[in-house]
Order: structure tokens, then sequence, then C-alpha cells
């Protein structure tokens, strides 16, 4: 082992805890803002249905619909692939996941929309397509047709519907709690958002409903729709959106990108409105630096070109969004919108061929740095941060299968779960 060396400080005790102390705010305001992620599962998509199309067969009408236009425009997995330009060793392996995902659990997060895709209606109206959707959702969390994540995106907070979108969610969230509480899966999505203090009074309104009903404080999260100029760059130049995730006050649970709004805002024009215009790039990556830490997820936006009509018209719009689902993924934009059945087959087929072709990549280099057996790559513990982080979201969507996961790394779910989201400590690794 050789000579054992000599330690030598120069500096009492007492300069570390003076340091220390004066670092004590710091540390909390860290651990407050900068929780990390969750580590809950985050939806790949999130399906817009209008409040008064919604109904009970809703989510296995969309799954019925894709696995339709699969069987009439790519019945097996070689014409899927071609259309797509999968790799023929991935083909059977991603279209097999797709229809069985179609199948299984078509929607992973529905919003019940009160806002464009609903549009003004009589007062009376909305209450009760309001009330309407809250039975429905408590059934269907009852009867176990649920999408993992389901809620409502009210009208926003601006002076001309202000009152009608707090009236909606107040309708919405007291008949849930009628019909037997707020279901794990609640999610609500505040739209049009311009100014933090918007979102504060979006948290008074949540407050006093969770008095209300006697709920535990900060019970109801929700997230900021992204679709104004100003809530990327504010008018002082400070970045609005990280003014608005602290506004939150830890409710927050996503930034989601509204492609057309936001769009027509700086002036793009129609014809160049989509999610991989050099503004939404812009809007995107601000969010993305804004709720790096905060636990808070950033989601895309969607495309307006419908897979519907003849055979070639469905392929190009299958292409195109296969294309866009595919870049956001690579930009780490793990989730985006849905807005017709047809696009279903080309968000899972996306989504499952991103992590079934990295899957023995990302394995072997996670496994090797639990090993420490080095390679031709140098990984960090922020690398094996990513590394479980991408195997995880592939295991929650159904892209990857846990016990393939675990034989290719011998790492646990568990084991998986620590690496995303460690904590301060050793890391202990046990044997799947």
């Amino acid at each position: 082992m050789g000579q054992q060396e000599k330690v030598a400080t120069s500096l009492a005790g007492a300069v570390s805890e003076e340091i220390s102390a004066s670092l004590t705010a710091v540390d909390a305001e860290l651990a407050r803002r900068y929780p990390g992620d969750p580590g809950t599962r985050q939806p790949v998509h999130t399906v817009y249905v209008p409040g008064d199309v919604f109904e009970p067969g809703t989510l296995r009408s969309w799954g019925d619909q894709a696995l339709a236009a699969l069987d009439e425009h790519a019945p097996d997995a070689a014409a899927f692939a071609a259309v797509l330009g999968i790799p023929e060793e991935l083909a059977g392996p991603v279209h097999d996941r797709v229809r069985a995902k179609l199948e299984r659990e078509p929607v992973e997060d529905l919003r019940i929309d009160f806002e464009d895709g609903y549009g003004p209606r009589p007062d009376a109206e909305e209450d009760e397509a309001a009330a309407r959707a809250a039975r429905l959702v408590s059934e269907a969390y009852a009867n176990g047709t649920a999408a993992p994540y389901m809620g409502i995106r009210m009208k926003c907070m601006e002076a001309g519907v202000r009152d009608r979108g707090i009236r909606t969610t107040d309708v919405f969230l007291s008949g849930l709690m009628a019909a037997g509480g707020l279901p794990e899966g609640l999610v609500l999505t505040l739209p049009k958002v311009t100014y933090p203090e918007q979102v504060t009074a979006f948290v008074q309104l949540l407050e006093a409903l969770e008095k209300a009903h006697g709920l535990d404080a900060g019970r109801i999260g929700f997230e900021i729709q992204i679709e104004t100029s100003q809530s990327i760059l504010a008018a002082d130049g400070t970045a609005a959106v990280a003014r608005m995730i602290d506004a939150a006050r830890g409710r927050a649970t996503g930034l989601h990108y509204g492609t057309f709004d936001y769009s027509a805002c700086v002036g793009v024009s129609a014809a160049y409105q989509a999610s991989d215009h050099p503004a939404a790039d812009h809007a995107k990556a601000v969010m993305q630096v804004a709720a790096a830490g905060t636990g808070v997820r950033v989601s895309d936006g969607s495309t307006n070109v419908l897979p519907v009509g003849p055979t070639e018209q469905v392929h190009e719009a299958w292409r195109l969004h296969y294309g866009l689902t595919r870049r956001a993924l690579a930009r780490a934009y793990y989730q985006g919108w849905d807005m017709h059945p047809g696009h279903l087959p080309t968000r899972y087929a996306a989504v499952y061929a991103f992590y079934r072709e990295g899957l023995e990549p990302a394995a072997a280099r996670l496994a090797a740095y639990v090993a420490k057996a080095g390679g031709d790559v140098m990984d960090e513990p922020a690398t094996a941060k990513a590394l479980s982080g991408y195997l995880l979201r592939g295991i929650d969507c159904g892209a990857l299968d846990t016990a393939e996961v675990a034989r290719l790394t011998g790492l646990t779910r568990a084991d998986l779960d620590a690496f995303a989201s460690p904590r301060r400590g050793d890391l202990t690794v046990t044997a799947p």
C-alpha cells in the first residue's frame, strides 16, 4: 500500500461551521426551489376533448379509431415501419407494442376542455357540462376505465372570462368531492397565462376550494400553459415563466407549450405555425431552463395536420407527426399534445422506437457505471441519473419491460428510481 501519508490542516473547525452557517439560507432556498424530479410517471401525451363531446366511452373510442386507422392504412408491421422509416429490427416490436397499447391504454392523459375547444356558452350550459364532466371522471376512476391522468382545462384568468373559469373550476372540483373525492390522477390546466399574478390568483382560488372541502393545503396542483410571448419574456426583460413557477407555491406540475396561440402571438404566419419553428424552439428552451430542477415537467405542443382522408394523405400526416415527436424526444420534451385519434399510432410508435433503439446502449452504460467497468465513455453520476430516467420513462409508457431492463442492467426498479432521484448519502444497489 506504500507509506501512509500524514494529513495536515491549517484551519480550525470553527471556519467550516461559520461558512455553513452563512449558507443556511441558501441551502434552504435550494431545497425549496429545486427539489428535483418528483419521481412520478409523466404521461407521453395529453389528449384534449371538448367538454360537450366527452362521453363515458371516449377513451375506448379513441383507441378503437386508432386501431382502425392502422388496419386500413398500415395493416402489418412491415407496412407501418415502411411509412415511418422504422428500422427493420424494430418494426415488429414497435408495431406489436403500439397495438397492445391502443387496446390496453390508448390515452395516458385526458383533458376535458372548457377553453378554446369548447368556446363561449351560456352559463347554464357550461355549468351542466362541468358537473357532467365531474360525474363521468369520478365514474371512470371508480369502474377502472379512467386514463392514468384526467382533468379539465378551464378558461383563463383574463378579465373577460375570469369569472367563468373560476366557476367552472368550482363546479368541477365540487362535483368530484360530492362523488367521493379527488382522484390521484387529477390534473388541471390553466391556459393563456401572461403575468405571474394570474398564477397567484389561481393559487388563491385553489386554497379557497381546499379550505371549503377540508382538503390538505397544497392538495390540488395544476399545469401552466405557455401561449403568450409575455409569459416567456416579461416587460422588464426577465423570464416570466420562472416567476410563474415560483408564484405557484409548489403547486405547478407542468409547463405546456401552446403551439398555435404562441406562434400567432409572435407573428408567425399560419402556414408556418409548428412546434419545430425557431420561435417555438426558443420558447420551449426558456421553459426547459426555468423548470430544470424544480420538479415541473415541460410538454411540447401539437400539430394541427390530421391523419384523415386517403391513405397517401394519412401517411404524410403520420410521417409529420412521427418526426415532430421524435424531434421533441431528442430535445427532452417527453410529453406532447394529441388532437385526433389518428395521432395515437404515431405518438406511440415514435416513443417506443425512441426507447427501444436506445435500450441496450443505455443499459450497458448504466451497468458499466454501477460495476465501474469503464468502457469507451466515462460517465458521471449525472449521466447515471439521465440513463436511469430514460429507462424508467420507457418502462412507464410500455416501450420497455421491467424484466428486460433488469436482465440488461442487473438493477431493480427501486435501483433505477434511486439513481434517477438520488438522495444525499451512499446509494445501495441491490440485485434484481
